[in-house]
């Protein structure tokens, strides 16, 4: 296998209840609520990455916020009051102080008192910050918890939620349908000190929050659930972990909000950061997953997203594409094809290799075979144009909708899913591409989608006996 099992998880419950929908239809209400169910079936999320004082710098390199407490608590409370004022039903916060008391105990009676059941999650090794996770209470049930640890060389970590509306859904507002149920991940993946931590975000981080993902579904009979991931991923929409989430299914709430396609017009219409070096970048989003949109193979497309890399690191580094990119392989100028020691031997010398948090031995092995197609054990130049002209295939931006029965396919039920309604960055001029210099909460911009289910029919051949 690519990744073995490397999340160690703490639970706070173990909920085996299984879901069914029994009733059909189109449209999702709420009972004596038809006339709003537009306001009252929604609920909102915010993601945040509010920089930790550990790590915001003033007047230079060598001073810290948190050595300056009426500052960064200053700072700290205009946060809050920009959160309570949006109200949102879910925050996910990162770079979260989880090391200082006194900033734990704040956000946990301000926003306890205004109906937030929180959870938080400190990265390991002394790292000072983590994650922090709040859901409202007359809004979202959480249902179970859980926290997952990478072991990668940036101490990143993940929380999971499972949450279940408080609001039953009803069926043309008179049969009842259930309950709404969301699983959501709150993270921060690895900044790119160097191209190699674009795999490291791949390899060590997406791929097992996904693959974590696709194990829970099925052990609780979770195939009907949305998903939401939220963060900051420190990558943009140009970049390998973007189309590796496009691949599996996911949308960029904000870029759906705004009719944003994946062309290369619309991959810097916005910004949410701005790093150390003065670079402005958008790395901030709100994933959405709807169950009828879940599309590709995790493991064929991991692999895609690699095959990327090392063709934008052929590119980039050595100015390598096409032939001489076969040639920069070739150990041996008189071979006419590749072996799986060239493969390696090359990965090493572009730092691709594991002793430099590349990929491990075994990866590479299976990467060699699925680029040997026709499995004569080496690699031929026809089979690496394949493998570095195969693109990652994007899911469709369209989200489901009610449709209505037609004489040909047979209609399935399909439990309620999330259609955006709208989303929004704060600073505004973000979403314009600029960051405005009196903005001074974060070096990042607080994203708040809002969703409403939406009951779609699925549609399934009909079998002819």
């Amino acid at each position: 296998m690519l990744c073995q099992a490397p999340w160690d998880l703490a639970s706070s419950g173990d909920l085996k209840r299984k879901r069914s929908w029994r009733e059909a239809g189109r449209a999702v209400c709420f009972k004596d609520e038809a006339a709003s169910s537009a306001v009252n079936t929604s609920f909102s999320c915010t993601t945040f990455n509010i920089l930790a004082p550990i790590y915001k710098r003033v007047n230079g390199e060598e001073c810290r916020e948190s050595q300056s407490r009426e500052v960064w608590l200053d700072r700290n409370r205009r946060i809050l009051d920009m959160l309570l004022k949006g109200k949102s039903s879910a925050i996910c916060l990162q770079e979260f102080w989880t090391g200082n008391e006194e900033l734990v105990e704040l956000y946990e009676k301000t926003l306890g008192a205004a109906g937030y059941d929180m959870r938080k999650l400190a990265r390991p090794n002394g790292r000072g910050d983590g994650l922090f996770t709040a859901v409202k209470r007359d809004v979202l049930r959480v249902m179970d918890y859980q926290e997952l640890q990478f072991h990668d060389c940036g101490d990143r970590v993940a929380q999971f939620l499972r949450l279940q509306s408080n609001i039953p859904m009803y069926r043309d507002c008179l049969h009842v349908a259930g309950q709404q149920e969301v699983l959501l991940v709150n993270t921060h993946l690895i900044f790119p000190h160097n191209s190699n931590f674009c795999l490291v975000r791949l390899r060590q981080q997406v791929y097992k929050i996904l693959k974590y993902l696709e194990q829970y579904k099925d052990d609780h009979n979770l195939s009907h659930a949305p998903v939401l991931l939220c963060g900051d991923w420190n990558g943009s929409k140009r970049g390998q972990v973007y189309k590796f989430l496009r691949s599996q299914g996911f949308v960029s709430s904000y870029d759906v909000a705004h009719q944003y396609s994946d062309c290369e017009a619309d991959a810097h219409r916005w910004v949410s950061h701005r790093n150390h070096r003065g670079n402005i970048c958008g790395v901030d989003f709100i994933w959405l997953l709807n169950p009828s949109k879940s599309t590709g193979s995790l493991r064929e497309n991991w692999k895609s997203a690699v095959f990327g890399i090392i063709k934008s690191k052929l590119l980039r580094e050595h100015g390598k594409q096409g032939r001489d990119a076969f040639c920069f392989f070739q150990q041996n100028e008189c071979d006419e094809c590749l072996t799986y020691e060239d493969f390696h031997a090359t990965l090493r010398r572009v730092g691709l290799h594991a002793d430099l948090e590349g990929l491990s031995r075994d990866e590479i092995e299976e990467l060699i075979k699925s680029a040997d197609f026709d499995g004569n054990g080496v690699i031929d130049y026809d089979e690496f144009q394949r493998i570095f002209q195969t693109e990652i295939r994007k899911s469709s931006w369209e989200f489901a909708q009610p449709e209505e029965p037609d004489h040909h396919p047979c209609l399935v039920e399909s439990s309620p899913e999330l259609d955006v309604r709208h989303a929004s960055f704060h600073p505004p001029e973000v979403e314009q591409g600029t960051w405005p210099d009196n903005y001074s909460l974060s070096d990042h911009a607080p994203l708040t989608a809002m969703f409403a289910p939406v009951y779609a029919q699925s549609r399934q051949a009909c079998s002819n006996f």
